[in-house]
């Protein structure tokens, strides 16, 4: 604009015409204004861009969320729909013995089943914090896959598949966490079997060569495509694939991965294809000759299980605001021999205490009003004896975080909810014979 004034006029100092710019420089000029407008036109285009994709994202995200909030829900209405089908029945009281029997073992089969689906989300997150633990000791692989071949034989049986396990002579020893290790076999185990259809057959082999030892779960079940082989191990994969006919979150194979992985091993799967079976192998680290000789001679697989521990006479203080959980409990604990005093809160439990003077305190830990912390503050404060009582903490808080701090609050042990009655029990035993010393 500037030039194109100048060339109006002479100027009016010297009363001559200004000289012209040079065609060149104006060119330039264009030029440098049309990149400018260029630059600033792509910019905004990027800009758009990525407003685009961060909404594409975000429909994404929602869209994987809403799918597996239903995925969750139907999974866990699942194993619901089982056991109040069964409670209804039994409910009716028009059974015979053996009809009472089996509807028993179907609530306590999807009762677990559904445990084992909070449990895995859990894990999933844990692992992904890096936040899984592993307590290592000398583990005889053939007990691990014992305890798994338990877990899986009913729901074998209902499909009417043949289940066998093919061991070793000598005894395959590791360094590990043998409820892991049992995890990761039940959950190859829990997917032969789902996959397998009735009447088939799955094997469980045991081999130990040189520095490893191997396990292969063999099934001949509907196989895997090799396209999805590669993704297998993927978490929720499955669920969006071929699971979604099976049930299923597709969380099983990625925790066995990373848990092979924690103890060094590594794991990987087969198919000649669909149809035609799968066999998923696990390679593990075993002991060396020096590590075995200096393991005590006692074979996990051939000892004698204890006898269920009792608490004839303990003195036991239940605190659970739940009152089915707490009837539940505190009458299972009658069974076993203990004199339970149930209440349902933190106030309760403390006007009970100096009346009832417990041997052992077992306390759930999220209720309403005060809570678990609450309540073992109040306890370890005070002067006499009752500062000194063993404690259990209940609850479904089962991270490392939750662990430490209940531990730190003052409570001996922490034991995640569902627990198993046996587990209870003995813990139990075990502290009321420490606080009679």
């Amino acid at each position: 604009m500037t030039a194109h004034a100048e060339q109006q006029g002479p100027d009016p100092e010297s009363g001559t015409l200004p000289t012209p710019p040079h065609p060149q420089s104006l060119l330039d000029q264009l030029r440098d204004a049309n990149e400018k407008l260029v630059v600033s036109s792509m910019g905004a285009q990027d800009l758009a861009d990525q407003a685009d994709a961060a909404r594409a994202d975000a429909v994404t995200a929602d869209r994987l969320k809403d799918e597996f909030l239903a995925m969750v829900s139907h999974e866990l209405r699942t194993p619901l729909s089982a056991v109040l089908g069964c409670a209804h029945l039994l409910d009716c009281g028009q059974l015979d013995r053996a009809r009472t029997m089996k509807m028993i073992h179907v609530i306590a089969r999807n009762a677990k089943a559904a445990a084992r689906i909070i449990d895995d989300l859990l894990d999933v997150s844990r692992i992904i914090g890096g936040d899984i633990r592993l307590d290592r000791l000398h583990v005889d692989l053939s007990a691990v896959i014992q305890d798994a071949l338990d877990a899986l034989r009913l729901a074998a049986q209902d499909k009417a598949i043949d289940l066998t396990f093919v061991g070793v002579a000598v005894p395959a020893l590791v360094a590990g966490d043998a409820l892991r290790l049992t995890q990761v076999v039940e959950n190859l185990l829990s997917n032969a079997v789902k996959f397998t259809p009735p009447g088939g057959r799955i094997e469980v082999r045991l081999t130990s060569a040189g520095p490893q030892a191997e396990i292969q779960v063999v099934d001949t079940g509907q196989g895997i495509t090799p396209e999805f082989l590669p993704h297998l191990f993927e978490r929720f994969t499955q669920a969006r694939t071929a699971t979604m006919r099976q049930g299923g979150l597709g969380l099983g194979l990625a925790l066995v991965k990373a848990l092979v992985e924690r103890h060094g091993g590594s794991v990987h799967a087969d198919s000649p294809g669909v149809g035609r079976g799968a066999t998923f192998t696990v390679r593990l680290p075993v002991l060396s000759p020096h590590e075995v000789a200096e393991v005590e001679r006692v074979n996990i697989a051939d000892t004698t299980a204890a006898a269920p521990a009792r608490l004839d006479g303990v003195r036991v203080l239940l605190v659970e605001d739940d009152a089915d959980a707490r009837e539940v409990l505190g009458l299972l604990l009658e069974i076993a021999g203990a004199k339970v005093e149930a209440v349902g809160s933190v106030r309760g439990a403390l006007r009970a205490f100096d009346g009832f003077r417990p041997d052992v305190l077992v306390s759930d830990v999220g209720m309403p009003d005060d809570d678990g912390y609450a309540l073992i503050r109040h306890v370890r404060a005070r002067e006499v004896d009752g500062g000194h009582i063993p404690a259990i903490a209940l609850t479904g808080y089962v991270s490392s975080e939750d662990h430490a701090r209940l531990l730190a609050a003052g409570f001996q042990t922490h034991l995640p909810k569902p627990v198993e009655p046996d587990t209870i029990v003995a813990a139990i035993a075990s502290l009321a014979s420490l606080g009679s010393r």
